[in-house]
C-alpha cells in the first residue's frame, strides 16, 4: 500500500510540473504573439498612410496646393 501511495505522489508531482511548464510555455507564446500583433498593426498603419499619400487625388491636391502658394 505504501508503494502505491509513493507512486501516486510521484505521478501527481510530475503532472504538476508538466502543467506548470505548459502554462509557462503558453504564456510565453501569448507574449510573443502580442508583440507580433503590435508590429503588424504598426506596419499596416504605415502601409495605410503610404497608400493614402500615393492616391492620385491626394497627389494632385498637394501639387495644386504647392503651386497656389
Amino acid at each position: 500500500m505504501e508503494t502505491l501511495v509513493i507512486l501516486l505522489t510521484i505521478a501527481v508531482i510530475l503532472l504538476s510540473i508538466v502543467i506548470v511548464a505548459l502554462l509557462v510555455a503558453v504564456t510565453l507564446v501569448m507574449v510573443r504573439l502580442n508583440r507580433v500583433v503590435k508590429n503588424v498593426n504598426l506596419i499596416t498603419d504605415n502601409v495605410a498612410s503610404a497608400t493614402e499619400w500615393l492616391s492620385p487625388a491626394k497627389v494632385f491636391a498637394e501639387a495644386f496646393k504647392m503651386f497656389r502658394k
